[in-house]
Formats: structure tokens, C-alpha cells, sequence
């Protein structure tokens, strides 16, 4: 059946790719910069995860520059789920920054310093999480409307990273205020285990992608709601199936006609249904099954795994719709 997954069909997205690696190189020169003002090991924690988001940018350009590849004869459904390995990376790199900073702190706790320069280097750092809120948000938008489970980290880690530069900010600013240096390296563990946090989370959703969940309710719920609306006494559908893979979408359906139906009159009933559904969700890879109604077979090759899509899909064989 036709489909809408050539790379043609999709924005080029290296570009916000190259957008988050400006950024995070920005980041990283600022929040260094505060560092080494205050002497704090909060901040250099910061920084840290600004590195992490640094290389995470990098991996990803290089996952979507793959996953734009065509499709050809040894990848047949193409490279869309690079990016989830990139995702995936991200996720296993942050596990080894958040064990850095721990290190870091405890020894700053054994050979505890004071802290100075509080004013400018708040100052620093609170510029660069305004780049990194903006940029951020950008991202997620661009990663949602682009199907990108890249970009979409990537967004995620720069918006995760104002959190956590907010809450070392406020702890440096009731450093200044109480002189209780202590809390510096209590402050940075606590931007540690926030970072682990993000990693399990990075992770489970790209295994999730990789071991091709489904799509997402609200996005199933569209697929039934067209079906529906196609639905009539002689017309039936079972069997839908669907997944992602990086920015397509791919669906599978079983749809039911009389057998007295032309090859045709199947033929162009699917082109219907697959043009209303790429209506609202595109890219997708389309593949439809047509069946006669009336054979008590069409009922009897249901995969295991499928989405119901009313009681009518559960039907016996021996009382088709």
C-alpha cells in the first residue's frame, strides 16, 4: 500500500540538532565560568550535565543523519530507530556523570572549601538556563511535530537542566545568605540523583521504541475513530496493530468486504482509509489486508497481539459483522 515515509516527505532535523549543540556548548562556557568564580562544586555539577547534554546532541545528529537515510536492500524498512539508540546513549552517559559528581562532592565534603563571588556567578548561571529554557521548549515542540524521539530528548535534558541549575542556584543563594558551605556538595549529590532519575527514563522509552510498543492511545483512538466512520453492514475491520519506529508510524489492518467486491472496489477502499488516516497522522507506513466477510478464515487469522477496535472485532466466525 502507499505510504508517507520518505525522508522527501519529512523536514531535514539535523538542523535542531546543530541547535542544541550550540546551545550546549554555550552552557557549558558559561556555567564553567560560574565555577569558577564561586569555587562550587554545585555549579561544576551543573556544568557537568551541560556535557552530557553536549555529547547527546552530538550522538543524535549523527542518529538522525542515519535515520534520514532511504530505505535500500539490506534496510528495507529503513534506519528510523537510530534514534532511539541515541536516546538510549544519552541515558547510559548520564548514569556516568551523575557517578562523577557524587565523587566530586564527597570529596569536597573530606576537604570542605569556601565559597566566593556569589553575585556574578549567579548572574552566569542563570543566563544560561534562560538559553537552555528557550531552546528547550523549542525542541520539544520540534521533536512532537516531527515524530523525533531524539530531538525530543534532547529538548527534555536542556529543560531538565534549567531544573536543575534553578535548584542549585537557590542552594548557592542560601550558601550566601546562612555560610553554611556544607550544603555546596549536599546540593550537588542531590543534582546527581536528579540526573539518574532522567537516565531511567531516557532509557525506558527507548526500549519501549525498540521493542515496538504500541503508538500512543490518543493516537489509536484517531485510527478507530476513522474506522469508524467507514464502518457499515457489509464493511469490518479487525486485527489493527501498530508501532513507531523513530518518526513513522506503522499500522497494519485487516479489513473485511463482500467477496463478490471487485479487486478494484478493495482497492480503492483501502486508498480511502489510508488517506484518512495519513490526514491526521503522517509519516506513517500503511499496510492493509482485504478479506471477504462472509469466510469464517477471515475471523481465524487475527494476530494475538491486537488493538480492538469495538466489540464487533471480537466476533466468531460464526456470526460475522
Amino acid at each position: 500500500m502507499r505510504n508517507e515515509t520518505s525522508p522527501n516527505a519529512s523536514p531535514h532535523l539535523t538542523r535542531y540538532a546543530w541547535l542544541a549543540i550550540y546551545t550546549a556548548l554555550a552552557t557549558i562556557s558559561l556555567k564553567i565560568g560560574a565555577y569558577w568564580l564561586v569555587d562550587s562544586v554545585s555549579l561544576l555539577s551543573d556544568a557537568m550535565e551541560s556535557t552530557v547534554n553536549l555529547v547527546a546532541a552530538i550522538v543524535a545528529l549523527f542518529a538522525l543523519k542515519l535515520a534520514a537515510k532511504p530505505a535500500d536492500s539490506a534496510y528495507t524498512f529503513g534506519r528510523s530507530k537510530a534514534e532511539y539508540f541515541s536516546a538510549a546513549l544519552e541515558g547510559a552517559m548520564i548514569f556516568g556523570a551523575a557517578a562523577l559528581i557524587i565523587f566530586m562532592a564527597i570529596a569536597r565534603m573530606l576537604n570542605p572549601s569556601s565559597l566566593e563571588n556569589f553575585g556574578l556567578g549567579l548572574l552566569i548561571s542563570t543566563i544560561s538556563s534562560v538559553i537552555n529554557l528557550l531552546i528547550g521548549l523549542y525542541l520539544v515542540q520540534a521533536g512532537k511535530k516531527h515524530s523525533s524521539p531524539a530531538l525530543q530528548a534532547d529538548g527534555h535534558h536542556l529543560l531538565t537542566d534549567v531544573i536543575t541549575t534553578t535548584g542549585v542556584l537557590l542552594g548557592i543563594g542560601l550558601i550566601w545568605l546562612t555560610g553554611w558551605h556544607i550544603l555546596d556538595p549536599i546540593i550537588a549529590i542531590l543534582v546527581a540523583l536528579n540526573i539518574i532519575y532522567i537516565g531511567i527514563g531516557l532509557i525506558r522509552n527507548s526500549l519501549a521504541g525498540l521493542l515496538d510498543a504500541t503508538l500512543p492511545e490518543a493516537e489509536n483512538r484517531v485510527i478507530i475513530d476513522i474506522l469508524h466512520q467507514f464502518r457499515k453492514p457489509h464493511i469490518s475491520f479487525h486485527g489493527l496493530q501498530t508501532r513507531t519506529a523513530g518518526q513513522i508510524r506503522y499500522i497494519n489492518l485487516d479489513v473485511q468486504v463482500p467477496g463478490s467486491w471487485t479487486v478494484q472496489q478493495g482497492h480503492d477502499l483501502a486508498i480511502e482509509i489510508e488517506d484518512a488516516i495519513l490526514a491526521k497522522l503522517s509519516p506513517a507506513d500503511i499496510q492493509i489486508h482485504i478479506e471477504p466477510i462472509e469466510d469464517p478464515i477471515s475471523y481465524a487469522d487475527i494476530p494475538q497481539g491486537y488493538i480492538p477496535i469495538d466489540d464487533a472485532d471480537a466476533l466468531s466466525p460464526s456470526s460475522p459483522a
